[in-house]
């Protein structure tokens, strides 16, 4: 990790959001001259951002914020004024919502992305680097062994033997087969909307810069949560949806059998790999996992917030699900520890108390998640046991 910076000045894309946010301060605390590029989508930050936004307000007046669009070459073009890393954030990221929403998550997450691009290309810029957020959705549902402990990448799961309440992965001759961690090397097999627009992303950037000599990493995030993910937005995290429906005393619909498995990672972690990319020449044409590599169940989350929260929530395991959602999403870490000389500090149950102890202080804490589903039910992508 000891090398001579020739890094300065970063610009972050989406930096007043809930991962921008947090990389700020940590690239603040460490002498990085901070950018941000940001619209204060009203989805995260509400109808009124500048004045009730708590992301945005961490970041206010501590770094040059640029409200902007990454949509619009202009607000680029301003933004990469003497710029030498970009952080590549901002997009839309809701994997349920994708799935009608295509147009608008196309257009922001690839029209955005290849704007960038074309301006690395056709104009001049002093960016030596480049570090993409992107998601271990683009894996689908990611590794499996067979019976014959081969690693096998399966197609995403059949509606109607999910109907039937059959949730778990099965082979052509419906045998059972074992979930294990998902290589950086596993098949690409997207099944949202969102996945395929974050897979766009990574083969522009990475074509782009291999072409323009300019260095890059593509870091696949796992389950972020923590402190200041939105609990207004009905398409975020499922840590910070089940918060507010605890809070609210609204019920929690637990789709599935309960089983579906998650890598939660804690935002601070998040943080700190990303910005160890940024001096770490061996993370240089890298894909990079960001996790822990710990598998927990949504009836787990469920559990450990009511401890948190000391009180019995309202939930029943429904059998409901969501088209485009996977059953098993937990990283194999190696290239992460190896290239970043990082492994997650921070454990499951000690990062559900700092959000529980954040969100409890919180005010309105409410949410469209029953229109969300409602509006996913009327597509089709939302099916009743």
């Amino acid at each position: 990790m000891k090398r001579k910076r020739k890094i300065n000045h970063i610009l972050i894309t989406g930096g007043a959001g809930f991962i921008g946010s947090h990389l700020a301060i940590n690239l603040l605390k460490k002498d990085f001259s901070v950018t941000v590029l940001d619209n204060l989508s009203p989805q995260i930050h509400g109808e009124n951002p500048e004045k009730d936004s708590p992301l945005y307000h961490k970041i206010k007046d501590k770094v040059n914020f640029i409200k902007g669009d990454v949509t619009q070459k202009k607000d680029w073009i301003k933004a990469l004024k003497n710029i030498d890393c970009i952080i590549h954030l901002a997009a839309e990221t809701g994997t349920g919502q994708s799935m009608y929403a295509v147009e608008k998550y196309s257009f922001i997450n690839s029209q955005g992305t290849a704007i960038l691009a074309d301006l690395l290309v056709n104009h001049s810029h002093q960016v030596k680097k480049i570090i993409l957020g992107s998601t271990r959705a683009v894996y689908g549902e990611g590794s499996y062994l067979n019976k014959e402990n081969q690693i096998i990448f399966p197609n995403s799961r059949d509606p109607q033997l999910m109907k039937k309440g059959i949730f778990d992965i099965l082979n052509q001759e419906n045998q059972l087969l074992t979930p294990t961690p998902t290589k950086e090397s596993a098949l690409i097999k997207p099944t949202s909307v969102y996945a395929i627009t974050k897979y766009y992303q990574e083969q522009i950037i990475a074509t782009v810069c291999r072409t323009s000599k300019i260095d890059y990493t593509i870091l696949r995030f796992q389950n972020v949560y923590g402190a200041g993910q939105s609990l207004k937005n009905p398409y975020t995290g499922i840590l910070s949806i089940f918060s507010t429906q605890i809070l609210s005393k609204n019920k929690i619909n637990i789709f599935e059998d309960g089983k579906p498995v998650r890598d939660f990672i804690e935002v601070h972690d998040v943080a700190e790999a990303i910005s160890r990319c940024i001096i770490a020449e061996t993370t240089n044409g890298e894909i990079i996992n960001i996790g822990t590599g710990n598998p927990t169940t949504v009836l787990k989350v469920v559990k450990t917030l009511e401890k948190a929260f000391q009180t019995q929530a309202d939930w029943k395991i429904t059998g409901d699900f969501r088209m485009g959602d996977i059953r098993y999403n937990v990283a194999d870490i190696s290239k992460m520890k190896t290239h970043l000389d990082f492994k997650p500090r921070i454990s499951f149950e000690e990062g559900i108390e700092k959000l529980v102890k954040w969100a409890i202080k919180q005010e309105n804490t409410t949410n469209d998640y029953q229109k969300s589903l409602k509006i996913m039910k009327e597509k089709g992508l939302f099916l009743k046991a």
